[in-house]
């Protein structure tokens, strides 16, 4: 094993020690999050939604991935380093955890104790790093016998430390997954239920979203590269600012007052034309009104800046969020308690705005102030204050470029028009008349809507162009925008040959 190898070896070992103990910690704290949500934070806007859209969900394991990537090879450099002196060596490995030790402690809501997962990198490090080149100190003895015992003790040094690295490693991610189980949560019975949920035309129409979007294909769009662990034990939500009364409210008082049942679609705004960043779920919470009465909102708010347990901020304006629609503060999601990859325990579902407006997950403090004295997260990165979901529509069989039989066939989809419904679903084969599709059924006008048009396929290449109408009649609009800063808009237009 080379020098350089030793220094990888090490560096590894540290950061498996750290991620422990950043697991009873905070998780958040863990030397290699630490540098990754530093970078998120960092990185510019547009570079942020390219790589949303050029990696979707695994933009979070890639940025993960190449922090790993950028300590190792400085770790590889710090290993040769110490084949001439140690001490430089290990300085390299205390410079790299210091910077992961910085980032932990200045993230927002972090105290002393986040600087501890560093330090225990910074101390396991080193002393591995030590150890095997202690093990290797007689490299350079010319009996055949002493070469020998070194390359034993090396080998034994690395099996140790690479053993250990995987242990303390997994034992991290234990630790995390034995906190406050989100399954072992008995939620309320609803006293404002939602209507029976109507059956979805996914069995009958295959290739059609499902009607209610399952939890685990739910999508997830943030800035978090590790799960909060808060318990319900632990949690308080916490209503100050410009109100007459600052309120504390436990989970359970949560789930003592009446309680909402709500259909709702969600949509991320970094969904582009046709994305999948969409789904559709029953919502279990508190009216967000109710939670306002309670504080009694002073005459100067124009926004209700939410903050998550990370310290992020997201804002909503005021006078939409308490304009009639059903926004609530949302703990349970499709008859299950909240997933914590959804907010567990508990977040923020406000109908008929983009998500960076309105969807604080882990959702801690709801701060009533004005847009002119505090800014959320998205704000100050130029995305737009106020963002209502634009209506749009996504074909989701055939897909783009599919080669289907000819014959007798469907094409299906669904369309959203948050807040103001889905009136109709049209469709355009080669530039032809605009053709209406045939609705599923309703959930509601916070809901979306399936939608199919039989076809009888002719053997060629087609274009299929889709379009919705909303039920106050206004159509889709045609002119392409990309999702910043305000979400995209255009008709989605596919190529299907037809065999």
């Amino acid at each position: 094993m080379t020098f350089a190898g030793f220094g990888i070896l090490a560096t590894l070992v540290g950061m498996a020690a750290g991620h422990l103990v950043a697991a009873f910690v905070d998780p958040a704290s863990s030397p290699v999050l630490a540098i990754g949500s530093t970078v998120i934070d960092l990185t510019p806007t547009p570079v942020k939604e390219w790589a949303v859209q050029t990696f979707g969900t695994a933009d979070k394991p890639i940025l993960v991935g190449s922090v790993i990537v950028g300590a190792v090879a400085l770790a590889a450099i710090g290993g040769l380093l110490a084949r001439r002196r140690f001490t430089l060596g290990a300085l390299v490995l205390v410079l790299l955890v210091a910077l992961a030790g910085a980032a932990a402690v200045l993230r927002p809501g972090a105290g002393p104790l986040n600087a501890v997962p560093a330090l225990v990198t910074a101390l396991a490090g080193v002393g591995a790093l030590w150890w095997l080149t202690h093990a290797a100190s007689g490299a350079s003895e010319t009996s055949p016998a002493a070469q020998g015992t070194t390359r034993r003790g090396v080998l034994i040094a690395a099996g140790v430390l690479a053993a250990a690295a995987a242990a303390m490693g997994g034992a991290g991610r234990l630790v995390s997954s034995l906190r406050t189980d989100p399954n072992d949560i008995a939620l309320p019975t609803p006293t404002d239920p939602a209507p029976a949920f109507p059956q979805g035309l996914e069995e009958e129409y295959p290739g059609i979203a499902s009607f209610r979007t399952p939890n685990d294909s739910f999508y997830r769009i943030d800035t978090r590269l590790s799960l909060p662990t808060t318990s319900v034990e632990d949690y308080e939500l916490v209503i100050d600012g410009d109100v007459e009364n600052e309120v504390r409210l436990s989970f359970e008082d949560l789930t003592k007052m009446d309680i909402v049942e709500r259909d709702i679609t969600l949509t991320c705004v970094s969904n582009d034309i046709g994305g999948p960043y969409v789904g559709g779920a029953r919502w279990l919470g508190v009216r967000l009104t109710d939670l306002l009465d309670m504080a009694g909102v002073g005459s100067n708010a124009d926004q209700i800046l939410s903050t998550d347990v990370d310290g992020l901020t997201i804002s909503t304006p005021l006078d939409v969020a308490t304009d009639g629609r059903d926004a609530m503060i949302a703990f349970g999601m499709n008859g299950e308690a909240l997933p914590r990859e959804h907010g567990f325990p508990v977040r923020m579902v406000v109908p008929g705005l983009y998500g960076f407006v309105s969807a604080c997950k882990w959702l801690t403090r709801m701060t009533l102030t004005t847009y002119d004295e505090q800014q959320a997260y998205w704000t100050e990165r130029d995305w737009a204050t106020e963002a209502p979901i634009k209506m749009s529509s996504r074909i989701d069989t055939p897909k783009s470029f599919e080669e289907i039989d000819s014959g007798e066939t469907f094409i299906g989809g669904v369309a959203w028009a948050q807040d103001r419904g889905i009136e109709k679903v049209e469709l355009q084969i080669d530039g032809g008349e605009w053709q209406p599709a045939e609705l599923g059924p309703s959930a509601g006008i916070d809901y979306w809507r399936q939608w199919y048009l039989p076809w009888d396929a002719k053997s060629g290449e087609h274009t299929l162009t889709v379009r919705a109408v909303s039920q106050e009649g206004d159509v889709q609009i045609p002119a392409k925008a990309t999702p910043f800063p305000e979400g995209s808009s255009g008709y989605q237009q596919i190529i299907v040959r037809v065999a």
